[in-house]
């Protein structure tokens, strides 16, 4: 009977897994991208990018750029090379925005070069992250936001990653809003990750 019950949880155990992936799969490994069709995706102005700012100043001994709330010289040169790859994909048909924040602002703008918009709600975030997401997601416009960890880890809760990782300094977590008007999250890409996605997947595309 013990052996039963056992195995039962077990079972119990492993769907549970299954029922509640833990965190989005990263689009660096293999061909992954292109499996999520995140290309074309973007080509059709359909994705949501949301990046966490750069590495802090004051949870960091690198020098910092400026203000104590902003972001490090190493999270510029991060920052940078985030919006490099984003230029990559394109950002003709892209809307950005940002949360208040020093170190959001900062990313924001090292990863444009331009001013960004800001967004009270980028900050706020929590229960109505998702729907603040959709609303302000244009047709065929590629759309994004500069968070924070928090605010990410609310969006992925809110559609089905529950338990992720917390997510890495200037990453950037792929959604999709497919026909039916929903959000599906694709993947992330790490900062670190981004030259071997551009030469391996890009690339090839």
């Amino acid at each position: 009977m013990a052996l039963v019950i056992l195995t039962l949880l077990v079972a119990a155990l492993v769907m549970g897994f299954v029922a509640w992936p833990g965190s989005p799969m990263l689009l660096a490994q293999g061909n992954q991208l292109q499996k999520a069709s995140v290309l074309q995706r973007w080509q059709a102005g359909e994705i949501v990018v949301l990046v966490r700012h750069a590495e802090r100043c004051d949870q960091s001994s690198n020098p910092c750029l400026g203000p104590a709330d902003g972001i490090t010289e190493v999270g510029r040169d991060a920052a940078r090379q985030v919006g490099q790859a984003l230029d990559t994909l394109g950002l003709a048909h892209t809307d950005l925005l940002t949360s208040p924040a020093t170190r959001t602002v900062q990313t924001a703008h090292y990863l444009s070069a331009h001013v960004v918009p800001q967004q009270e709600w980028l900050a706020a975030c929590g229960a109505t992250m998702g729907a603040e997401v959709l609303a302000h997601k244009t047709a065929q416009r590629n759309l994004v936001l500069v968070t924070h960890s928090g605010c990410i880890s609310d969006f992925e809760a809110q559609n089905g990653f529950k338990n992720a990782r917390k997510a890495e300094y200037t990453s950037a977590l792929f959604a999709a809003v497919g026909p039916d008007g929903k959000l599906q999250i694709l993947g992330t890409v790490n900062d670190s990750d981004w030259p071997s996605v551009l030469n391996n997947q890009v690339a090839e595309k």
